[in-house]
C-alpha cells in the first residue's frame, strides 16, 4: 500500500477544530443518505467511527462513494467538504488485532482522549462492531478552503 499523501496542515486543523460532519453515503436505489459524525484528520483523509450494523457500512461496503461535510460549528464560518471512496476496516476484512488497534486509534482520535479501560472499550467496540473508515479525498471544496487560500497568499 502507497503511503497516504498527507492532508495540508491548515485542513487538518480544520478538522481537528471541528469534529463534527455529515457524511453522505448511497442507498441501494441511488438516492443519497445523510449520516451525522464525528471527524477527526487520520493518515491523508477523514477519520470516521462507524458500526457494521447501520445503513451507512451496508451503503459503503457496496459503493464506497461518498463525501463528508464538515462544518465549523456555526455552519457560518466555513465548510469543507471531502468527496472519494471510503476505505473500511471492519471485521470481514481485518485480522482481530489489526481491527482492535484501529479501533483504539478512532476512540482516542474522535473523543480526544484515551480510554481508562481499555480492555473494556475493546468489548464495547466489538460488541457495537466498531468499523474504522477514513475518506482519503480525490476532491476538497469549501468556504474554508477559499479562506485558507487568501489567508496564505497575504
Amino acid at each position: 500500500m502507497a503511503t497516504p499523501t498527507p492532508l495540508p496542515p491548515q485542513i487538518e486543523q480544520f478538522l481537528h477544530d471541528n469534529p463534527q460532519g455529515v457524511l453522505t453515503s448511497f442507498r441501494r436505489s441511488g438516492m443519497p443518505q445523510l449520516s451525522i459524525v464525528t471527524v477527526y484528520p487520520r493518515d491523508g483523509g477523514v477519520g470516521i467511527s462507524i458500526t457494521e450494523t447501520r445503513a451507512k457500512f451496508k451503503n459503503l461496503v457496496r459503493d464506497p462513494r461518498c463525501s463528508v461535510l464538515v462544518s465549523h460549528v456555526d455552519w457560518w464560518s466555513g465548510f469543507l467538504v471531502f468527496e472519494g471512496k471510503a476505505e473500511l476496516v471492519h471485521s470481514g476484512n481485518s485480522d482481530p488485532e489489526t481491527l482492535r488497534l484501529a479501533r483504539r486509534h478512532i476512540f482516542s482520535a474522535t473523543t480526544r482522549r484515551r480510554s481508562a479501560d481499555w480492555e473494556q472499550y475493546d468489548r464495547i467496540a466489538a460488541t457495537d462492531k466498531r468499523v474504522a473508515m477514513v475518506v482519503r479525498p480525490e476532491h476538497i471544496y469549501g468556504s474554508a478552503l477559499a479562506r485558507m487560500r487568501d489567508a496564505l497568499a497575504k
